[in-house]
């Protein structure tokens, strides 16, 4: 059995950003800018924040945190995002989710401009991508592609499922190993909350990709001998015996499984540290596509 470290990866994937980030800076270009826009204090948003610009600093690139208050209106917030959408220095730019209640997450999203959408959730970079055109994948998909990629895991011909059926996860992961080309050419079987005989249908999978957000969910009799198990759930579950009162969590009974599985990732430690290594990849890709456009 292979631990996946998505940890140990991510900071390979850093490094390989950052010489480039030296190279464009060496010959006197600008560095990519990467922006985020951040409503309220939701706590675990702050943090993820944070690291993400903590990331940017440590591989050379320009970041800006735009912090708003809670009680921004969603006409101001559109306001903001038409101004970054106009910024000829910002290569990308996110806006942290989930937003207050009274702000509608789709309609912030899709003002977003394709062009600068690093987090890939603009309508128009999900279809480029279910086409197979050039396009910003959503960064934990692109995440988990790329770790297959890097482990050499082989995945032409094979059973894929995915557990959850999200727009950021499940949706988009599907249609990238069922695309041609390695990692691809799978056969996926895409499984949600109303899938009848659930256990009959992992018992048959070669990769197994659960983004369900249900601690444990996946145990070793849902699971046959060799597969590959990507465990995107991160879930806090309250312990007292621990420092700061919870534990984090996977999908996966990651002590039963891993007996079973050829490869596995770790929670924490997997497939969360590569989220953001591609969202600054994906900022970088901005920045060579804005630089040949313009």
């Amino acid at each position: 059995m292979t631990i996946l470290d998505g940890k140990k990866l991510s900071e390979e994937i850093k490094q390989e950003i950052a010489q480039e980030v030296k190279e464009i800076a060496s010959k006197g270009e600008r560095v990519p800018h990467l922006a985020a826009v951040l409503v309220g204090n939701d706590g675990a948003s702050l943090t993820y924040v944070g690291s993400k610009v903590r990331s940017c600093e440590k591989i050379g690139f320009q970041s800006t945190l735009i912090h708003l208050p809670e009680d921004t209106t969603q006409d101001e917030l559109l306001e903001k995002i038409k101004e970054l959408n106009n910024d000829e220095g910002l290569d990308g730019f996110i806006v942290q989710l989930p937003l207050p209640k009274h702000i509608d997450e789709q309609t912030v999203l899709e003002a977003v401009s394709p062009k600068k959408d690093v987090d890939g959730f603009h309508p128009e970079n999900f279809g480029r991508m279910a086409l197979g055109m050039e396009s910003f994948i959503p960064a934990t998909p692109f995440g988990i592609i790329e770790m297959l990629k890097r482990y050499n895991i082989e995945t032409s011909g094979k059973h894929a499922v995915v557990i959850g059926r999200s727009n950021i996860v499940g949706r988009p992961i599907s249609i990238l190993l069922s695309n041609k080309g390695q990692p691809g050419d799978c056969t996926v079987t895409l499984t949600h909350s109303r899938t009848k005989n659930l256990k009959e249908i992992t018992k048959t999978a070669d990769i197994i990709v659960s983004a369900l957000g249900v601690p444990n969910f996946v145990t070793a009799d849902m699971v046959k001998e060799g597969v590959v198990v990507i465990d995107v759930g991160i879930t806090r579950v309250p312990d007292e015996n621990a420092k700061r009162g919870y534990v984090i969590t996977g999908d996966v009974n990651f002590d039963e499984v891993s007996k079973k599985a050829s490869f596995i990732t770790p929670v924490p430690g997997g497939v969360g540290p590569m989220t953001i290594a591609m969202l600054l990849k994906n900022t970088l890709l901005a920045r060579h596509r804005n630089m040949k456009n313009s």
